[in-house]
């Protein structure tokens, strides 16, 4: 299988260049991952299940799902429920059969967005998953009991991802400023309004300051404090979603980190 954390060049996104590439880099998700906990049993134990990954945005379904394919070695295939049909559903079955077939390798598909298939399109892998055919990992901002098929469900464990807390932000935000940005300083109040902006979202923690990078002086000492970061955030209206509720659940996140840091 092809290493899938090799493309993450320097033209890469913030984001997808710092992508944990080991069980050891996630951040968050303790109640998970920790030593005796239920994913990490099943990293430790090598058996691989369909599952179900629940949580906000930006918080690793992603990610956990591709450390799965590279720790238990199986082809990985991802599909996008929000851009995928009957046609991409078709093929990526056919692709794991001939994995199956010709090479003897299993084949984890990951479906992002799970919830954006219809009653048949989730149905269809049901055949799939009871031959053992792939082992299916769903990821969903919604909850599964209303938006996944119960005869999917009732054949992948369902488990509850969390928004990083602000410690867990903290220390996100220390290790992509040191690797990153390492001759940027950061004063404690811009510190705070991209962690609180951020609101548990890792990606848009990243994404937050990558814009930072890329609007800071280029020359002298670069020094970033809570004013400069609120005019980047105000001239970066390319961040918000204005078609959807994201924009106003950003806009209120921003308020609050604006006021949570004024004396």
């Amino acid at each position: 299988m092809s290493d899938l954390f090799a493309s993450a060049g320097p033209s890469a996104p913030l984001a997808e260049q710092l992508r944990p590439r080991t069980l050891e880099q996630v951040i968050g998700q303790r109640h998970l991952l920790a030593p005796g906990k239920p994913l990490r049993l099943a990293f430790d134990s090598g058996k691989l299940h369909s599952m179900i990954l629940w949580g906000p945005p930006g918080v690793g379904k992603t990610t956990l799902a591709r450390l799965m394919a590279q720790a238990f070695d199986a082809e990985y295939i991802a599909l996008s429920a929000v851009f995928s049909g009957v046609k991409d559903i078709r093929e990526a079955i056919d692709r794991a059969q001939r994995n199956a077939r010709q090479f003897g390798r299993h084949t984890m598909l990951f479906v992002d967005e799970v919830h954006r298939f219809n009653k048949a399109q989730q149905d269809a892998f049901l055949p799939y998953v009871e031959q053992g055919v792939i082992t299916f990992i769903g990821a969903t901002t919604e909850n599964p009991s209303f938006e996944v098929n119960s005869a999917l469900l009732s054949r992948a464990q369902v488990y509850v991802l969390h928004a990083l807390s602000a410690a867990e932000l903290e220390q996100l935000f220390d290790q992509a400023a040191a690797k990153a940005l390492p001759d940027i300083d950061f004063t404690d109040d811009a510190r705070a309004l991209l962690t609180g902006y951020a609101d548990g979202d890792a990606r848009r923690l990243l994404n937050l300051l990558e814009q930072v990078r890329n609007a800071a002086p280029t020359h002298g000492v670069r020094r970033i404090d809570g004013e400069f970061i609120k005019q980047s955030l105000a001239r970066g209206a390319h961040l918000f979603d204005k078609g959807g509720d994201a924009f106003y659940d950003q806009i209120s996140a921003l308020h609050k980190s604006v006021r949570g840091s004024d004396p």
